[in-house]
């Protein structure tokens, strides 16, 4: 799945476990987690290896990086669980497979095309509607909770929201790691890409534009009064 789906999926989860469970939500945290296992993407880029859907797609390297973060949240922790671990199970489980989930355990791939399935690619016209429904269903959510004034809101929290913007959003939307910009292959998916980094580059903008005045009132405040007697 492209980010979008990802990140809709998270959300739709994040928001309805967290009213079961009478929990509040960090909603910026929740869509960085929701995108976190694409970091490999960057990783291959960089390197040049070919390990996408590899180690950090495994939900057992998830369950073991959120054990102590259990411990010490409990139920708090269970919507950022699932934005995580929807990533692989749900996400790319349906959508193009191939993936490592019990690693380092085994190296098997996973998917609904491994079953025997019809193989969905991450491109089809499929996989285009399932996203852009998805979308449209977490903004309607998004908008009708309120959940939207988060982004316009100073919070140092919303600084992660820079990894879904530098990582998946930016470099798909021109370009990496497609053959095209989906500003030319998927213009509809794009417009869903553009939306969230619009929305992401607010928050992280406006929390700079905070941190900064801050800094700049306590180093105001710090410096000495210099009184004129003469």
């Amino acid at each position: 799945m492209f980010a979008v789906g990802h990140m809709a999926i998270a959300y739709l989860l994040g928001k309805g476990s967290s009213k079961k469970l009478h929990v509040n939500l960090n909603i910026p945290l929740l869509l960085v987690l929701s995108i976190l296992p694409d970091i490999d993407i960057i990783y291959d880029f960089l390197t040049g290896a070919e390990i996408h859907r590899g180690p950090t797609h495994s939900i057992v390297v998830a369950a073991l990086a959120f054990i102590p973060i259990f411990i010490i949240y409990r139920k708090k922790a269970i919507p950022y669980f699932l934005a995580l671990i929807s990533h692989p199970l749900i996400g790319d489980f349906f959508i193009g497979g191939k993936l490592q989930l019990f690693w380092p355990i085994s190296n098997q791939q996973f998917g609904l095309h491994e079953l025997g399935s019809y193989y969905i690619s991450i491109t089809s016209p499929v996989n285009i509607a399932l996203e852009l429904s998805l979308f449209a269903a977490a903004t309607l959510v998004l908008y009708k909770s309120g959940d939207w004034k988060v982004f316009f809101k100073a919070d140092k929290t919303n600084l992660v929201l820079i990894i879904p913007i530098a990582t998946v959003l930016l470099p798909s939307t021109i370009g990496y790691p497609f053959s095209a910009p989906l500003l030319l292959t998927e213009p509809l998916l794009a417009f869903a890409h553009l939306f969230y980094l619009v929305l992401f580059a607010i928050a992280v903008l406006k929390t700079l534009d905070y941190i900064y005045k801050e800094r700049f009132r306590k180093s105001a405040k710090s410096q000495p009064t210099n009184l004129n007697l003469a």
